[in-house]
């Protein structure tokens, strides 16, 4: 199938999703092209698609001095501290803000505030990058003062699995926490968005609150 048509399904199960959900609030897809050639994110761009995500540097780059489309770039991978001063005026959005030296360097070399994403390893797995639940709070509120961050929400990735349950439990878990933020009412962590759900588990996202999803094989394929 071609990247339209994928799409044009992917859209479909969003708003079923939404249905079964009675939510009529946007969900923002995001194209993670990571794995493809700038050709593909064309492809996507051409479909419609203008949010499209990278989680290199390199690959960032190489897709922005091949794109020349108004596109909106969100950086999903983990972030160096040492690569903040090359990255931090690329994108638009960083969904991998998960550590108190990565937002000081931000701070410092940032001339306009990043929105960003706290990432969350709601699932507690090892291999996964990301703030523990009990420390999100805390964390939140150590960036009260940092005025060139701008917390727009929190992000996860559930395990990676077929059992609904436990994907389900992971969505509503990060839910939660983003309500709670959300609360405590500081200035520059408004922390109204959700970035969950992937190819595989992006419609249990949706019916859990997500906002921003980031669909890759299932849109734009893998290595082309």
């Amino acid at each position: 199938m071609t990247v339209k048509q994928n799409y044009e399904r992917i859209s479909e199960q969003i708003n079923a999703a939404k249905a079964r959900a009675n939510r009529n609030d946007e969900v923002t897809l995001i194209a993670v092209t990571k794995q493809v050639s700038a050709d593909v994110a064309k492809e996507a761009i051409a479909a419609g698609i203008h949010q499209l995500g990278e989680n290199r540097f390199e690959g960032l780059q190489d897709k922005q001095d091949q794109i020349q489309n108004d596109v909106v770039w969100h950086f999903i991978g983990s972030l160096q501290t040492r690569k903040v001063k090359d990255i931090i005026h690329t994108i638009d959005y960083l969904h991998s803000l998960d550590r108190l030296s990565l937002a000081e360097e931000i701070q410092k070399r940032a001339t306009v505030p990043l929105k960003c994403f706290l990432q969350v390893n709601v699932s507690g797995e090892e291999s996964k990058h990301g703030i523990a639940p009990g420390d999100v709070i805390d964390f939140a509120r150590q960036l009260s003062e940092f005025d060139k961050i701008q917390v727009v929400g929190l992000m996860t990735m559930a395990p990676f699995t077929e059992d609904e349950g436990i994907i389900r439990s992971s969505f509503k878990g990060l839910k939660q926490l983003q309500e709670k933020v959300q609360n405590l009412h500081i200035t520059n962590i408004p922390c109204s968005e959700l970035s969950m759900g992937m190819s595989n588990d992006f419609e249990i996202a949706i019916e859990e609150g997500a906002t921003f999803i980031r669909i890759g094989t299932d849109l734009v394929g893998k290595g082309r």
